[in-house]
């Protein structure tokens, strides 16, 4: 008499393939080394910003450069906010698309549940400053602050407390921080555009289209799309839509899967995947530290300094929605995700594992500071950063804490997820995971 073996149950979260927890390694790789840059970035305008020389860091900021016959004759501080990450917002693109078409990601059961816990940490953190603010003339304006998720901060603390982290939840981390960059630039694009100019964003489409069409036929000669991407940026600026919006579509342009005709020099991995390995350093290691050490820079001391900031409810609203709400909102739409969808977390996982990272997405340094500057201009512009500084180190401390109480556990789990005993280079958890399925 046979038996029939029953179904696994649906993990919540689990580590996913080999191919992808690889793909995730190369990933998390460069983002902590681009992590630290951007911590060293922040340092360093924050001690300019403080020493007998900060005059010299505000002259700096203000510096204009561009062609002012095309409205470019930008500051510097502008050049990094709307320039460099544009280049930050198109690999997001990239990997949004890449995750969604040939990731993990495309199984749907596998998608609610870092797009659920993204909504979540936008939606509550927002709440509670709206809540917090509500006396506040014009406070409103700034709800979208504290929803953001900086994954390359994040992954700098993780390179400290949490290098034995297990894959699961740092694939977990990512798709969360990458769902999360796009709700941001849906956000800016929708409630941040003040005076729409329809022609420059219709003319936008021309150079879009050509470049969506060069990129779908595997074309990838610098000098061909860079004019196309940079008329992209320019129109998309002109238009009054924040051009970081043009990184997002560019990014979206580019095909994910291998052309099925290549062969020769096409063949290989998709345009996709070549484009991010090329332009993922220049967003972690140059784009994203340089509008660190541009933007993060504030005096602490003074009439306007710390003390003062933290009398100001739009700063404890800010601070609460990243020390509070995201966390409050990640593992609320997560447990409930798994209570809707029947499902339980991996077997070597906790709650308490979940609500760590939850916290850790509470560290919203790069968006943040950006939609910031997008929602009071320089109204509060001192205010909203020590507010976006302090309730970043704040989650990142509090993180950091939660992470080390299971470091045990994660050292036992990293030693399970790296063992490979036949020596075939795959790690011998992910065949029995296979096997498992199978049997399935």
């Amino acid at each position: 008499m046979t038996h029939s073996v029953p179904p696994r149950p649906p993990a919540l979260l689990d580590r996913g393939s080999w191919a992808e927890a690889r793909r995730i390694a190369g990933i998390l790789r460069k983002e902590t080394v681009g992590g630290a840059l951007l911590l060293v970035g922040a340092a360093a305008a924050m001690i300019w910003a403080n020493s007998p020389w900060k005059d010299s860091y505000e002259a700096l900021r203000a510096v204009r450069v561009g062609p002012e016959a095309l409205h470019l004759d930008l500051s510097l501080a502008t050049w990094a906010a709307d320039g460099l990450l544009a280049i930050f917002f198109f690999v997001a693109g990239l990997e949004l698309k890449r995750e969604f078409v040939a990731g993990d990601l495309r199984d749907v059961r596998r998608a609610a549940v870092p797009v659920a816990a993204a909504l979540g940490g936008v939606i509550i953190p927002a709440l509670l400053y709206l809540l917090i603010t509500r006396d506040v003339e014009g406070a409103a304006r700034g709800w979208a602050i504290p929803t953001a998720t900086d994954i390359a901060f994040a992954l700098a603390v993780l390179a400290v407390v949490g290098r034995f982290l297990p894959v699961a939840l740092r694939t977990f981390l990512l798709t969360l921080a990458v769902v999360d960059d796009l709700l941001a630039i849906v956000i800016i694009a929708l409630f941040y555009t003040d005076q729409l100019s329809p022609l420059p964003l219709a003319g936008a489409l021309a150079p879009l289209a050509v470049f969506t069409i060069l990129v779908q036929r595997r074309v990838r000669s610098w000098w061909l799309l860079l004019p196309l991407a940079v008329a992209v940026w320019a129109l998309v600026h002109a238009s009054g839509v924040h051009a970081t919006v043009a990184g997002v579509l560019l990014g979206f342009a580019v095909p994910v899967l291998r052309s099925h005709e290549a062969s020769g020099p096409q063949a290989g991995p998709g345009l996709a995947e070549h484009f991010e390995h090329r332009f993922r350093p220049l967003s972690a290691g140059v784009a994203v530290p340089v509008f660190a050490f541009l933007s993060a820079g504030v005096p602490l001391g003074g009439p306007n300094g710390l003390v003062d900031a933290f009398r100001d409810p739009v700063v404890v609203g800010v601070v609460m929605g990243l020390v509070a709400g995201k966390p409050i909102g990640i593992l609320a739409a997560t447990w409930l995700t798994a209570r809707f969808t029947h499902a339980d977390l991996d077997e070597d996982l906790s709650w308490v594992d979940v609500a760590g990272l939850s916290v850790l997405a509470g560290v919203g340094f790069t968006v943040s500071l950006l939609i910031g500057e997008l929602a009071f201009g320089e109204g509060r512009d001192e205010h909203i950063k020590v507010a976006v500084l302090a309730g970043s180190v704040a989650a990142a401390l509090l993180a950091a804490v939660i992470l080390r109480l299971r470091n045990r556990v994660y050292r036992h789990i990293h030693e399970v997820e790296t063992a490979d005993r036949d020596h075939d280079g795959v790690p011998d958890v992910y065949d029995s995971d296979r096997l498992s399925r199978a049997d399935g």
